[in-house]
Parts: structure tokens; C-alpha cells; sequence
């Protein structure tokens, strides 16, 4: 079960309104739909949250670009509104590799096979290695379990890092809290 809403900062407080990610296929997607709710363009808060599993906040100041949490990486790897944020900036990736090697994989047909030569399990290669490891280097690929992104996101609005790391469950009323927006959070609820 999915939860998510934008909190949009504007001059008489906090502004909530629960949001559908149908559309919203890459983090760009989401910073557009963010910007749209912005009042004179002032902070506007993404909260996602996969029921006890993980949960994201995205924070976008204007034009700047979005600064992002998220409690658990490898949880939200596993979905794919968590793949959304887990951007391969934030990941420590370089930017398109996972694309770059699906496609060079395609285009020479890393089946295992010679031309005309039928695929059989003898023939059959692993593209990664024994260990796991795949020719990027160890622990390509791999998303690290634990928080990851900017711990401080939240830190000028009322929530310290610290604070913000221990959270787990029911962590985005706590944000809400926090920010002194938890009652308007709980309408969109």
C-alpha cells in the first residue's frame, strides 16, 4: 500500500493535497508535478510511502534542482515508485550505465551463442560473474541497504538529520509534525 501527497510551503503555512504517481514515470516527472503546486515558487515536499517499508521525501526549492531521501534503498529498489528517486546520482552510479550496458548487451546478442549455433544450457554464459560482480567493478549495480540521499534536507525546516534517520514507521506524520503540518498532512490522508 502506497501513500503519497505534497506538502507545498506558501506564506499562511502549509498547504497538503494527496497526489496520484500514475503518471509519473522518472524524478523529472516528479519535480514538474511539484513545481505546479509551488506558491511563488517556495518549498514544496514530496512524501512517498511504501507501508512499513520504506519512505521518501523529495524537496524542491523553485528552480533548483530536487533534493531527495529515502529511508531504505534496497527496499525501495523493489518498487517502482522507489525507482523513481534512486537516481544514479544518488546511487553513486554513472548516469545511464545500467542503459548503456542493456543495450550494448542487445545489440551484440550476449545470448552465448555463435552465428546460427542453437542455444543450448552447455553454451549458455552468465554475463556476471561467479561472485555477483559484473564488469563495473565491485558492487555495481548493487543498492546499498539504509537510508540514503540528503540527511538535511529537513534540517532548516524543523527536523534534524538525526532525527529524520531514526524514523521508520509512520515516519511522514512525524515529519508533518515536525514541520508543524501534521493537521493538514492528515486531511489528505
Amino acid at each position: 500500500m502506497y501513500f503519497a501527497a505534497l506538502l507545498a510551503r506558501t506564506e499562511d503555512g502549509w498547504e497538503a493535497s494527496d497526489t496520484e504517481l500514475d503518471d509519473v514515470e522518472t524524478l523529472s516527472d516528479l519535480t514538474d508535478l511539484a513545481r505546479e503546486a509551488s506558491v511563488d515558487e517556495d518549498t514544496v515536499l514530496v512524501f512517498i510511502e511504501q507501508e512499513d517499508a520504506w519512505f521518501g521525501v523529495v524537496r524542491v526549492d523553485g528552480e533548483e534542482d530536487p533534493r531527495i531521501y529515502v529511508s531504505d534503498a534496497s527496499a525501495a529498489a523493489r518498487s517502482s515508485y522507489g525507482e523513481i528517486l534512486l537516481t544514479d546520482e544518488l546511487l553513486g552510479r554513472e548516469p545511464g550505465a545500467e542503459d548503456t550496458i542493456a543495450a550494448l548487451e542487445e545489440l551484440v546478442g550476449l545470448d552465448g551463442t555463435e552465428d546460427g549455433e542453437p542455444n543450448t544450457a552447455d553454451n549458455d554464459i552468465d554475463i556476471e560473474s561467479s561472485d555477483g560482480e559484473d564488469d563495473d567493478g565491485p558492487g555495481a549495480g548493487v543498492v546499498p541497504a539504509g537510508p540514503i540521499g540528503d540527511t538535511g534536507l529537513l534540517s532548516d525546516l524543523g527536523l534534524p538529520e538525526a532525527e529524520l534517520l531514526m524514523l521508520h514507521t509512520d515516519a511522514l506524520t512525524e515529519i508533518a509534525d515536525a514541520l508543524g503540518a501534521a493537521e493538514v498532512l492528515e486531511t489528505v490522508r
